[in-house]
């Protein structure tokens, strides 16, 4: 954007405003609206945001201490509020992105209700999320350019220069969504007419991943069935598309696999010859060899490398994969996807565990170099746990003495003040630059924070509030630390836009405007 003066100075000397019609219309006012509503579409926003994007990968390969994070939010307020908080305590949102998980949207924003990450809510909901969000940040913009013109209009002279500055160097709330779309809601072209509606909105990221769509399951849960690798490269290919019909030529593509706990397939992959891609993926089913009095009625047969063998077929028509072969198909898928479209991968894992997941990306990187992850943190891993029982076996290898713990029963609440529990919680503090580091981690998420943050809150307000507290279980707990910690939100009439409306009455009907932020408005009390 243009700097303040300049484009009031462009404004006023704009063929517009020589219509005298106009002289009730202030170019420095439509100067401040234009800097408060600086993206105009979707589109722009995409665009925009793929290019920091492409820049962060870059930054990531040269140094990997530069990874990028995210949180899942599930609406536009909590989404803005998480923008708000973290230009507040860092002064930037350098690498800070949102992630929109598809659990949160089936969980939160379906209309049918509550529903399990299975893909059974409207395709529609997805693309909604993303315009909501955007709406939001976008108004988080506003709102702090608004305040700031508030400030100018009040300054002195010689302090007017510093907060024009501000406005000058005004980061924007509005930031990278990496938006999930499952796996792509039915065929290849229902993906490409469900990617197009959530770039319009403005998702310049999309993850997409290697599941059957009418059997899709979360990918902490069991029950996950792949899809043929031509299958899920042409949902790739049909998001890239997406793409670059609506000119987002950086758009990133982010392929998961579920393989590592995927242990079923819907399909035998077409092989045309020994060693293809077909016939890799193949190569990992579950098979028996057979002779031609072994075939019964209605066996499947395939003729595996000149033998004639009998892939295991479940009773829900679905094929086995032998035990043991998650993690190299997970390399396989990966590799796969990067060589054909793909940006950035995702692995879905059961644990957080570096050194898991750094053997997979490690042999990912003999074929390409610059590989990088992205990875859930995921509440659906008890951390605690993982992460004492993690010590406690490397401990067992360095020849520690553990008599006074129990392995299994390390989340114990006893365990809190010990040196294996401190050792555990410093791994988990400092797991995203380890991982990064050591596993090829480009960016971090958390996929249901906020649904859990939530819960917690209103729980605790909500036992002190109907409880012996009373009205102190509000006041303290919450209005009081609002205060003190400078939640913006204390302010909610001012967060929901009336000092913007004030702001734009004043413009449109000069002194007979009828304003709300008079000294008898209650938010002058904060």
């Amino acid at each position: 954007m243009k700097k303040y003066s300049d484009l009031i100075k462009d404004i006023k000397n704009s063929s517009s405003f020589q219509n005298p019609s106009w002289e009730s219309i202030n170019p420095e006012y439509v100067a401040r609206m234009q800097l408060q509503n600086r993206f105009k579409s979707g589109i722009e926003i995409a665009k925009y945001n793929a290019a920091i994007m492409r820049k962060d990968m870059d930054d990531y390969d040269n140094d990997s201490s530069k990874y990028t994070q995210s949180l899942g939010c599930w609406h536009g307020f909590i989404g803005q509020q998480k923008l708000i908080s973290i230009k507040k305590h860092f002064d930037t949102n350098d690498k800070k992105y949102l992630y929109l998980s598809g659990w949160m949207i089936a969980a939160l924003r379906s209309e049918f209700g509550p529903l399990p990450d299975q893909s059974m809510h409207e395709k529609t909901s997805v693309a909604s999320l993303i315009n909501e969000l955007y709406t939001f940040l976008r108004q988080a913009d506003a709102r702090e350019l608004g305040g700031l013109f508030r400030e100018l209009d009040k300054a002195e002279d010689n302090n007017k220069n510093e907060i024009i500055n501000k406005i000058d160097n005004f980061q924007t709330h509005v930031v990278p969504i990496i938006a999930d779309i499952d796996a792509g809601f039915g065929n290849e072209e229902a993906t490409y007419l469900m990617a197009k509606q959530m770039i319009e909105a403005g998702a310049c990221a999309i993850q997409i991943e290697n599941q059957v769509s009418d059997e899709k399951q979360c990918g902490h849960q069991d029950g996950k069935v792949t899809v043929p690798h031509a299958e899920f490269l042409a949902k790739i290919n049909a998001v890239r598309y997406a793409f670059l019909e609506l000119g987002v030529d950086d758009g990133v593509i982010v392929a998961r696999t579920d393989s590592l706990g995927a242990g079923l397939t819907a399909k035998i992959a077409i092989t045309k010859e020994v060693g293809d891609l077909g016939d890799q993926y193949n190569s990992f089913l579950d098979i028996e060899e057979v002779n031609e009095t072994d075939i019964k009625h209605g066996d499947v047969m395939i003729n595996h490398h000149g033998k004639i063998v009998r892939p295991k077929r479940l009773p829900s028509n679905l094929y086995k994969f032998k035990e043991g072969t998650g993690e190299e198909r997970c390399i396989l898928d990966s590799i796969t996807s990067l060589q054909n479209g793909a940006d950035l991968i995702w692995i879905e894992t059961e644990k957080p565990h570096i050194g898991q997941i750094a053997k997979m990306m490690n042999e990912i990187k003999k074929t390409i170099p610059n590989a990088k992850l992205v990875y859930n943190n995921s509440p659906s891993f008890n951390w605690t746990l993982s992460f004492r029982q993690q010590v406690f076996d490397g401990w067992i290898s360095e020849g520690k003495d553990l008599t006074e713990y129990e392995r299994e029963s390390l989340m114990d609440q006893k365990y809190d003040a010990t040196e294996l529990a401190n050792e555990a919680d410093q791994k988990i503090r400092t797991f995203q630059a380890d991982a990064a580091k050591e596993a090829g981690i480009f960016h971090h998420l958390i996929t249901l924070p906020t649904y859990h943050t939530a819960a917690l809150s209103t729980d605790n307000l909500a036992k002190a509030y109907f409880g012996k507290d009373g009205m102190l279980g509000y006041v303290k707990n919450v209005q009081r630390e609002e205060i003190r910690q400078g939640i913006a939100c204390v302010k909610h009439q001012n967060m929901a836009g009336s000092d913007m409306g004030d702001d734009h009455k004043e413009y449109f009907a000069g002194d007979a405007a009828l304003k709300a932020a008079g000294k008898d408005n209650t938010m002058n009390q904060f």
